[in-house]
């Protein structure tokens, strides 16, 4: 009906002046014009009430007409006022988490594997970068040890760069749905899933069947609530962590099947998919930092001999004299990739990295000095590097207010999120609303 009337009044209007050419035929025109507008009008208003589904690519602003255009139905509307849409505001920005434990200290491994990465994913991401307590605790630790290390973390955390007006900085153990939706989340994932985990079977080995707790087996849950919860896109991730990130997506493709689409819709949700399935993000370099002892190892809070990681807050003679005292090999030159000479790949790497040069540059750089020539070079760039950081670290932990600040907001904004997700899921698995 509403477009059988558009086509005859556009037919007046088109044809009003053949029979009037008079001071009537003006005004007659005007008014079918106005009414002819109306119409339309009234269409536009009819197809969006109809959900036509206006996306942004579908709703057009005319600026110098201020017109409106539906595309569903190629109407056009004439309005005074400018027609407020979601055109205008920023695309919705991908999302990261990632966080590190407050066991022992940060290393260089950490910052150069991690943090250092976050810097630059928070400028372009919607970025939650948290210390893992609860991690903490699957195998036998300090209680005061773990407070220390926890507000050393985030300070270390704030000290390198990341930045709490871009990024939310918390504590896990502060949003509490992190431990509920492990829970959740236990009751969907087979046994099998958690005992062919590598991590569990080589740190069970070193403590011994007596000395491990659950923790230590169920840990990947809690790993795959921590990002789960935040509906995560993206996770950065070292190559010995994809295992827990795969384990994570099987974990979300089950629940969404078991629990999520017409079966959660039918309990009043909004069915689809509960969680979104992340996929990881891997740096290209600087992703698994070596031992100074082992350049087979990973550099490693628990390595018993501290000699094989620089610790962030290390002194200029701590550091000097931890690469002086570094494996090498009796090889001339230096050189990348070469799969017998893991420890000079990776002390070339982390000069790189900590250079910010190219490796083509550090390849030409570097390529004939000898080993005493280099881990003069190598200790002189790790100290500049660092130092800025020790800097900012000892003015941020004087101030323990502004910490403290700092993660109580970061975990309000992450419970916020958090707590949609975790009551979703007790809606979709039957559980009475609270």
């Amino acid at each position: 009906m509403g477009r059988s009337l558009v086509s005859h009044f556009s037919m007046l209007t088109y044809s009003a002046p053949r029979f009037a050419s008079s001071m009537y035929s003006s005004l007659l025109r005007s008014l079918l014009i106005s009414v002819y507008t109306f119409i339309r009008y009234l269409q536009f208003c009819f197809c969006v009430r109809r959900t036509c589904r206006l996306r942004r690519p579908q709703l057009i602003r005319q600026q110098a007409g201020r017109d409106v255009r539906c595309l569903c139905s190629n109407v056009v509307v004439a309005v005074s006022e400018p027609v407020n849409s979601d055109s205008s505001s920023s695309p919705v920005r991908k999302r990261i988490v990632s966080g590190v434990q407050p066991t022992g200290s940060i290393h260089l491994g950490n910052y150069l594997g991690a943090i250092k990465n976050w810097i630059r994913l928070q400028d372009t991401f919607e970025t939650f970068f948290f210390i893992v307590d609860l991690h903490a605790i699957t195998l036998q630790y300090d209680a005061q040890q773990l407070l220390r290390s926890t507000r050393d973390t985030a300070a270390i955390y704030l000290a390198c760069g990341v930045d709490p007006s871009k990024a939310s900085v918390f504590v896990q153990s502060h949003v509490r749905a992190h431990v509920e939706l492990m829970w959740l989340l236990s009751s969907a994932t087979p046994i099998g899933w958690l005992n062919r985990m590598i991590q569990f079977k080589e740190k069970s080995r070193k403590a011994g069947d007596e000395n491990v707790g659950v923790a230590l087996l169920t840990y990947p849950v809690l790993m795959a609530a921590d990002i789960l919860l935040y509906q995560s896109d993206l996770v950065p991730v070292g190559e010995d962590q994809k295992q827990h990130l795969e384990l994570t997506r099987e974990l979300a493709e089950r629940v969404n099947y078991l629990y999520g689409g017409r079966k959660w819709k039918k309990l009043g949700g909004r069915g689809g998919a509960i969680f979104k399935v992340p996929e990881p993000l891997i740096p290209p370099a600087g992703a698994r930092i070596m031992s100074l002892t082992d350049g087979l190892s990973k550099m490693s809070k628990s390595a018993p001999s501290d000699q094989s990681r620089i610790n962030l807050l290390d002194s200029k003679d701590v550091i000097a004299n931890k690469i002086k005292r570094c494996k090498t090999d009796a090889f001339p030159g230096l050189e990348f990739d070469n799969t017998e000479r893991p420890e000079c790949n990776n002390l070339l790497s982390i000069y790189q990295l900590v250079t910010g040069k190219t490796k083509q540059e550090v390849a030409e750089e570097c390529g004939d000095m000898n080993w005493g020539t280099f881990k003069i070079v190598l200790t002189d760039a790790l100290v500049d590097h660092l130092h800025p950081i020790q800097v900012r670290y000892e003015q941020i932990v004087s101030d323990s207010s502004y910490l403290d600040e700092v993660l109580a907001e970061g975990a309000r904004k992450a419970a916020d999120i958090a707590d949609v997700t975790v009551n979703n899921v007790y809606q979709a698995m039957g559980f009475l609303r609270r």
